[in-house]
């Protein structure tokens, strides 16, 4: 075996997202309110919409971090989506005092709908502003979070074309201060951005509308509400269970721009508790991203090849040779590259980026689980729903036309 052809294969495996890690880095920036940035002050308005089934434990501490928001013209909309816990008597507890607080019940789920996506679906009709956030009920808003995306949407055009972008997008999305608890938490969860951000050109994303640079968290959206009815909004993902890919992939086909910024400061999120849940969401969303039959090969190839045989090979180097060795040691530090930039800039933890090989290993092996279940038909089980998975989607069922929600337009 050429040992040392598969080290020099594998440090320029572990080169790829490093430098594109370094590159994409600091062009993913926070929102913020530019002194004096002008548009239009209905344009500021933010309707805030929390999908809700058995949140008791969470949407109190949602309500309380939205309504700390200053600055900022909003509403906070909730739709409990038949939950068997107190969730809805906490949020009427809040709408009593608070009249931007409102509670809306959920319909029946209709066939061929995915829980949230349907949730999301109907809380665009219940929205009154021409800015639609679509939050998690496990998200943490800071007091200045609405205020700063309004910002993002409503940026002067030239500050995006800079970035090569000619118009301010449609649809915007960050990843919050991700929480973790568990090691497998530690590991795992920081995954996110490594990979957005090791994989994703960026500077690619904001040029173009092409559905293939698509990405986003599902935690915090925010869209035009406009933009967001033309392009379907979330009945045009009826069937997934991966808005935060499927959403913005849905604007660009309409035609739409998309933009990422960094969330970490502005929210956080306690995404899963305990290992169990990690393995257990990340598998429900793999089957629509790496774990789908044609993209698990080439993942499998590019992260085993570049960020677990550079430590391989490194083990190996007392057989075979200070050049192995060499090649390896730069190898293996390339891998720790993103991960120690993303425990800094995005707050993660140390102990998780210390254990990075480790953590791409048992990624892959829940990807590939992901596969199996899908081939095997195995349904995914979600805040008490069950989904069936096949190996390639149906084409998702028809809507008839006054099923759609009420359309609100932004402001000219």
């Amino acid at each position: 075996m050429n040992f040392e052809l598969l080290a020099i294969i594998a440090l320029a495996l572990a080169a790829i997202p490093a430098a594109m890690f370094l590159w994409n880095l600091p062009q993913l920036r926070s929102p913020r309110v530019e002194p004096g940035q002008p548009f239009p002050p209905a344009l500021q308005a933010i309707s805030v919409l929390i999908p809700a089934r058995n949140e008791s434990g969470n949407i109190r501490g949602a309500l309380t971090s939205v309504l700390e928001n200053r600055d900022v013209t909003f509403e906070v909309v909730v739709l409990d989506d038949h939950s068997d816990d107190d969730t809805a008597s906490v949020v009427r507890e809040f709408a009593a005092s608070d009249p931007r607080v409102r509670l809306e019940k959920a319909p029946a789920l209709p066939p061929g709908w995915c829980g949230k996506q349907h949730a999301c679906h109907v809380l665009s009709g219940h929205a009154n502003h021409p800015l639609l956030v679509f939050l998690d009920a496990d998200v943490r808003l800071s007091p200045d979070a609405l205020a700063r995306m309004s910002a993002f949407m409503n940026a002067r055009p030239h500050a995006h074309r800079r970035s090569g972008t000619a118009s301010p997008p449609a649809l915007a999305s960050g990843v919050p201060r991700q929480l973790t608890g568990s090691l497998l938490e530690k590991l795992l969860i920081p995954l996110i951005h490594f990979v957005l951000l090791g994989f994703l050109p960026i500077w690619g994303m904001r040029r173009s509308t092409k559905p293939a640079y698509g990405a986003g968290c599902g935690q915090l959206f925010i869209a035009r509400a406009d933009a967001y009815h033309a392009a379907g909004g979330h009945a045009a993902i009826r069937d997934s269970l991966h808005d935060g890919l499927k959403l913005p992939r849905a604007f660009r086909r309409a035609g739409f721009r998309t933009d990422l910024f960094d969330a970490t400061p502005i929210a956080s999120c306690r995404m899963y508790h305990g290992a169990r849940e990690v393995v257990d969401g990340l598998t429900k969303n793999a089957h629509e991203g790496m774990a789908a039959p044609a993209q698990i090969g080439p993942w499998t190839l590019l992260l085993s090849g570049g960020q677990i045989l550079p430590w391989a090979l490194l083990a190996s180097s007392p057989w075979s040779g200070a050049e192995v060795f060499r090649l390896s040691l730069l190898g293996a530090g390339l891998t720790m590259l993103p991960r120690a930039l993303a425990a800094w800039r995005h707050q993660q933890s140390w102990l998780g980026a210390a254990l990075h090989p480790l953590a791409i290993t048992i990624f892959l092996v829940v990807q590939w689980r992901a596969l199996v279940r899908t081939f095997n038909r195995r349904p995914h089980a979600w805040k008490g729903r069950t989904y069936a998975v096949l190996p390639k989607a149906l084409p998702a069922p028809r809507v008839p036309p006054d099923a759609h929600p009420k359309r609100v337009v932004a402001g000219r």
